[in-house]
């Protein structure tokens, strides 16, 4: 196998990383005076909490579910993990929408399970017919590399399709868009929704995410999972940077407001420019190719990620299919890449 290769990370002050959609403030200063807290007390020679009870109860008054609903991972793709390890038996199914996220594909081969990657249509909806018999569906929404949202009543269209067996709505991206699929659980028994704190709480270095289930699933789960998956500093400053929803919709409009101004002006330079629901822009050319671009724009310190696929939407040209993926910086950053971008064109 080839294995899931992550975005560049240069060790290098100077470089504009816009690559990896990781946010580009601070996390809320309620972070830094939890680690601090757990720093200096006495939680450092004990094991956490094994379920991350703290978390749970201030992630459920937040979102308005129970906490028994919550599992709690390293990161959200250790929660993809432990859905994969528990759902999909050896030579098993699991089905994602593509072009997505490729990380589905590299834990279908570590399972020893078979992959189906359905394509998306030209407009980045889902196809009207999807196969069933997959042990296991991923659908991320919204998309990457696209930022594109799949509608609500496709997804419970979807997942009365698959039903009994589990669809998994990869929520990553979700604080940036209009509405979240937890408005579809009580009704929806199949679904699955999991997120991450990397991307609108500005946590990636801390590696948190989780996983929202009926709790009788979520049971059954935590079988499955490393029984301390998440270390003291990391539920600390989660629970802090959950329980700070000022600060949290304060980045978020920061970042919505850039999010704009970017897709209207690379749109200006010529770049094809997908419509996003995230907190990066998916832009291609019809005049050049764009590896050239990523390729100069890394020599001028700015990183963005080149992405290409085996395959495009339906309607796109036949091989590969490839783009720029960025990631919404400060102003002060996006006015760089306007600039240099500006210059290498």
């Amino acid at each position: 196998m080839a294995g899931y290769v992550p975005g560049e990370q240069l060790n290098d002050p100077d470089i504009i990383k816009l690559n990896t959609n990781e946010n580009p403030y601070p996390p809320s200063p309620r972070v830094f005076e939890a680690i601090h807290a757990a720093l200096t007390s006495n939680s450092l020679r004990k094991y956490p909490q094994p379920l991350g009870d703290t978390f749970r109860r201030a992630a459920g008054r937040v979102l308005n579910v129970s906490p028994d609903s919550i599992l709690i991972g390293n990161g959200s793709d250790d929660i993809l993990t432990i859905l994969t390890r528990a759902f999909v038996p050896e030579d098993g199914l699991m089905a994602s929408a593509t072009p997505s996220y490729i990380l589905y594909r590299s834990l279908a081969e570590i399972q020893g399970a078979r992959f189906e990657a359905h394509r998306f249509t030209d407009s980045w909806a889902l196809a009207e017919s999807w196969p069933r018999g997959a042990d296991l569906t991923f659908l991320p929404n919204p998309n990457s590399p696209s930022g594109t949202v799949v509608d609500p009543e496709t997804i419970v269209r979807l997942a009365q399709t698959l039903a009994p067996t589990p669809l998994v709505l990869d929520e990553a991206y979700s604080d940036f868009t209009t509405w979240s699929g937890l408005e579809l659980l009580a009704s929806t028994p199949n679904l699955i929704i999991t997120r991450t704190l990397s991307k609108s709480y500005s946590l990636a270095g801390i590696r948190f995410g989780f996983a929202i289930a009926a709790p009788e699933l979520v049971r059954e789960l935590v079988k499955v999972k490393d029984s301390y998956n998440c270390d003291v500093l990391s539920l600390a400053a989660a629970t802090a940077a959950i329980e700070d929803q000022d600060y949290f919709r304060e980045v978020r409009a920061k970042i919505i407001a850039t999010r704009t101004r970017m897709t209207q002006e690379l749109a200006a330079q010529g770049f094809d420019v997908t419509p996003s629901h995230s907190n990066f822009v998916w832009c291609r050319r019809s005049d050049r190719s764009v590896k050239p671009i990523y390729e100069e724009l890394k020599r001028r310190k700015i990183l963005v990620r080149y992405m290409s696929y085996p395959t495009g939407p339906l309607g796109a040209p036949e091989g590969a299919y490839d783009g720029l993926r960025v990631s919404v910086g400060t102003d002060s950053e996006i006015d760089n890449l306007l600039r240099e971008l500006k210059a290498i064109l």
